[in-house]
């Protein structure tokens, strides 16, 4: 995933290499059923065998949406001695085919197919690392699970290893209503674009037609799993983390959606690995904001180096580098965080219980338009994707203050809350938060957890709560690296909505909280060693030339409508408009996501997602517009989707897909 240009020139561009480098911009890689996908290598130039080949694997498109991002990486890579392979997944980009899903079965077959295929290449030494942030982390993970031989190590930034736990379609079993529509709509939007002639070759057209017409929208698979069942635990290698074998390191961001998992991947695997988290959105680490940003390439390159050499003897010590961000002002964007890194394997850590004095019993103010503050679950570092000050939000919850005693307390780790609560209703769902207040009485969102209640048993076998009796439950909240100072208060909030990232339960609950038994774990780090990462400077091969013709922008507005009680969330992103001056390839995107609710209803909950998305070149002039749409009753859950494509400015397609859903305690 990705939007805006990314200010590469202020990077250290590194020009020279140890190897010279050739680009090879299109290869056909055949699976074994015959279907043909298509490849950019880029390969140092030697005679010798290189010293190892790194795969990225994604449906991202490499001719264009990752043109600039692939550029800078893997010619670093064969730079410094490793041939770089970028892949188009099947039925995306120029590659022969159909995407049916995420992750599917098929996904994880070509990948194995395209790490024999490099292996059996004059220039390979045998060894395959493969790397990837986001959907290229998630498939890394899976493909390691596989155990092909060739594969001696993954890098994955920014994934997960539960695809139901911690992804954009379900958390804690509450339905996302802000990410689950969206990010389906997004892949139905980019799915759709067609395969570039002067690579594909003639038949282009005809290819496109069968993908426009065969290409699922993949929210009606996602909509109609809405438990823990094998769909999701197909992918999410956390069933058996003994599956992988090989040395993995792994990153990811504070501000990230992904970051849950790192803690569980260093945890549970039992191979050599490294951790490293900062306070970066979702996206690499030298260029993701906030800052500071590290020598990302630096990092990986010494990685391969070790552990690409098939030496037995290499000495390794697991390292688990986490910053710990200092308190800040509440703001949508940073371009900063200050901070400190230390090794979390190194340093102990403590619980402490936030409600082990409280003695309330507390009724769950019911607020349908709570959260429209919150940010967005997975912020890519743009204006307007982190909390906002959270006083508004937290006045529409059930919200109480409590004094640090003058102690600094630094989190660092999930916190957990255990709540003994009741409800009226058999449905329900429940909202904690963590809030930083300052002395000013700025309020900084610290972390935040859901749950779905009728799956406060069980994620695979939810079952309709007791009425009115007192039952425990317990919310995970997103782990977190985050100093509060002596002088600050905490505020905790409760509540059983939050819009829109929990699409609402069928009705409204009304709960109430004994605090008396309940708690709120948070796990911390009395005194540490500061240490410093090994590579502080980012450092980049030189990037593509581009010719900007329309720069990116981004507006979030949340207005209400004072006629009908209607609290609108509107979110508007043009991702720009650029050329790519080598292949003279020009795209663009627009998107428009609309999330409304009306007070008190529940069942008026709608997303809207539009997109527009242009590729053309010298070959070829292409618009393609989607339209979807998610809305509810009592019962059901109601999909629309719409596709409509131009070729040279002629419609040649359109197609619209209705689904309806029964709702499975959601």
């Amino acid at each position: 995933m990705g939007v805006f240009d990314v200010d590469y020139n202020k990077i250290t561009e590194r020009t020279q290499f140890p190897y010279e480098i050739e680009v090879i911009h299109h290869t056909w890689i055949t699976m074994s059923d015959g279907t043909r996908l298509s490849a950019k290598i880029w390969k140092p130039k030697t005679d010798d065998k290189t010293k190892g080949a790194v795969l990225e694997y994604l449906p991202y498109r490499k001719d264009e949406f990752t043109a600039l991002r692939d550029e800078i990486r893997h010619k670093y890579f064969a730079g410094f001695g490793y041939t770089a392979i970028r892949v188009d997944i099947r039925g995306t980009g120029d590659s022969e085919g159909i995407i049916e899903d995420e992750y599917p079965l098929q996904e994880q077959d070509d990948a194995i197919d395209i790490i024999n295929w490099i292996t059996s290449q004059q220039w390979s030494n045998g060894s395959v690392a493969m790397i990837g942030k986001s959907w290229g982390g998630f498939n890394g993970l899976q493909v390691a699970a596989r155990q092909p031989e060739a594969l001696k190590t993954i890098i994955s930034l920014c994934s997960t290893d539960d695809r139901y736990a911690d992804d954009v379609h379900y958390k804690g079993g509450t339905l996302m209503a802000s990410d689950m529509l969206w990010w389906a709509s997004t892949m139905f939007a980019y799915n759709a674009r067609p395969a570039f002639p002067k690579y594909f070759g003639d038949k282009w057209y005809e290819n496109w037609l069968e993908r426009l017409e065969q290409t699922p929208p993949f929210v009606e698979e996602w909509v109609s799993h809405q438990t823990r069942d094998d769909y999701w635990k197909h992918g999410s290698i956390n069933e058996d983390y003994s599956d992988i074998k090989i040395p993995v390191l792994t990153m990811s961001g504070w501000a990230d959606g992904y970051t849950n998992a790192v803690f569980r991947l260093m945890e549970n695997l039992n191979v050599p690995k490294k951790g490293i988290i900062g306070p970066w959105a979702h996206e690499f680490p030298d260029v993701a904001i906030p800052g500071p940003q590290f020598g990302y390439l630096q990092e990986v390159v010494s990685w391969l180096d070790k552990w690409m050499q098939q030496d037995s003897t290499i000495d390794h010590q697991d390292e688990f580098l986490v910053y710990l961000q200092d308190s800040v002002e509440p703001k949508t964007s940073y371009d900063y965080r200050e901070g400190k890194w230390f090794d979390l394997l190194k340093e102990e850590t403590t619980k402490k219980d936030l409600l082990s004095s409280m003695t309330r019993v507390i009724s769950l103010k019911n607020n349908q338009q709570h959260g429209l503050y919150s940010g967005v679950f997975c912020p890519f570092g743009q204006e307007g994707d982190l909390p906002d000050d959270q006083t508004i939000d937290n006045a529409l919850a059930s919200s109480f203050m409590l004094d640090t005693f003058g102690e600094t307390l630094n989190i660092i780790g999930q916190p957990v809350a255990k709540l003994h609560l009741k409800s009226d209703s058999k449905f329900g769902n429940i909202h904690v938060r963590i809030t930083d207040v300052h002395p000013d009485g700025h309020k900084t969102l610290v972390t935040m957890g859901q749950l779905n209640l009728n799956h406060y048993k069980s994620h695979e076998t939810p079952e309709d709560l007791p009425v009115n009796e007192f039952i425990n439950v317990e919310v995970p909240l997103d782990v977190i690296g985050y100093q509060i100072p002596a002088g600050h208060t905490i505020e905790i909030s409760i509540a059983p909505a939050y819009w829109p990232q929990i699409w609402p339960s069928r009705e409204v609950a009304n709960i109430v909280v004994d605090l008396e038994y309940s708690h709120l774990e948070l796990p911390l780090v009395d005194n540490f060693e500061e240490v410093q990462l090994n590579y502080q400077l980012s450092e980049t091969a030189q990037p593509l030339e581009k010719i900007i013709h329309r720069e990116g922008s981004r507006t979030r507005d949340i207005t209400k409508r004072l006629t009908t009680n209607e609290w609108v969330l509107r979110d508007y992103s043009d991702e720009g408009l650029r050329t790519l001056k080598e292949s003279n390839i020009t795209y663009g995107t627009e998107n428009l996501n609309l999330y409304t609710i009306t007070e008190g209803d529940p069942l008026t909950a709608k997303v809207q997602c539009d997109w527009k998305v242009i590729v053309k070149d010298d070959d070829i002039d292409t618009e393609v517009e989607t339209y979807s749409t998610m809305t509810c009753d009592v019962d059901y859950y109601y999909l629309y989707n719409k596709l409509v494509a131009y070729n040279d400015g002629v419609q040649c397609f359109t197609k619209t897909w209705h689904k309806k859903i029964k709702r499975n305690y959601s």
